[in-house]
């Protein structure tokens, strides 16, 4: 989900961020950041995605969070929109907390039962949904009133910085980094699966690290896919 688009991407210290030489990875596997909203159905899509590439590539994903809310912060844009934004603070709170209390370890479960709660079963975003997400991630199900505080805000900011620093405010969630490369996407639907993952991922790849490559986009015809 875009910046311009409106159609509804142990305890760790809020100052530190993800470098790509810091969390090693095992002998001959590639290690790629995702920065995620949860609110965001794209993300979804292609954290989904990514999943079905650590299956068929020698990839570790290591997952992040960024916030829609941050970035649409001053801009003029739809009332319904503006909405949607308002109520996406929630979950990033939840997971930065959750981040805090038990680890970046704990953001994949974290995110995969709040995603198909959100995506999947269409639940609402309230603290029923997420005290359940919390509690099926391993999670402190009490942390579910962060969603509502203000407490773990300048973490999250942290965090969504150093996402969104890496690839320009003209985009937004997901943003992917490989080593020094990092891009915007990819947006796409449905989540391709087995060695179609892996053959898009040996793409974005390639596009990505060519210098001076910037942008391949085309209009959306479809609403994302979730089966």
């Amino acid at each position: 989900m875009t910046a311009e688009t409106v159609s509804p991407a142990e305890t760790v210290s809020p100052a530190e961020t993800v470098s790509p030489e810091s969390a090693a990875s095992p002998a001959g596997t590639v290690a790629a950041d995702m920065w995620f909203d949860p609110t965001c159905p794209w993300a979804w899509l292609t954290s989904r995605w990514l999943l079905e590439v650590e299956k068929v590539r020698p990839v570790r994903v290591r997952w992040h969070v960024m916030s829609l809310g941050v970035l649409n912060e001053g801009r003029d844009l739809p009332e319904e929109y503006k909405a949607l934004l308002t109520q996406a603070w929630g979950p990033v709170r939840v997971c930065i907390a959750a981040a805090a209390r038990h680890g970046d370890a704990v953001l994949l479960p974290l995110y995969t039962a709040l995603g198909r709660r959100r995506h999947l079963e269409k639940a609402e975003w309230n603290a029923e949904t997420f005290a359940a997400a919390l509690t099926e991630a391993g999670a402190d199900p009490a942390l579910a009133t962060a969603a509502t505080s203000t407490e773990w805000d300048e973490a999250l900011r942290a965090s969504h910085a150093d996402g969104i620093n890496r690839v320009g405010m003209d985009v937004g969630t997901p943003v992917i980094a490989v080593g020094e490369n990092a891009f915007f996407g990819p947006v796409v639907t449905p989540a391709p699966k087995g060695e179609d993952a892996g053959r898009l991922w040996d793409g974005v790849l390639l596009v990505a690290g060519t210098p001076g490559f910037f942008e391949l986009k085309r209009t959306r015809d479809q609403d994302p896919i979730f089966t």
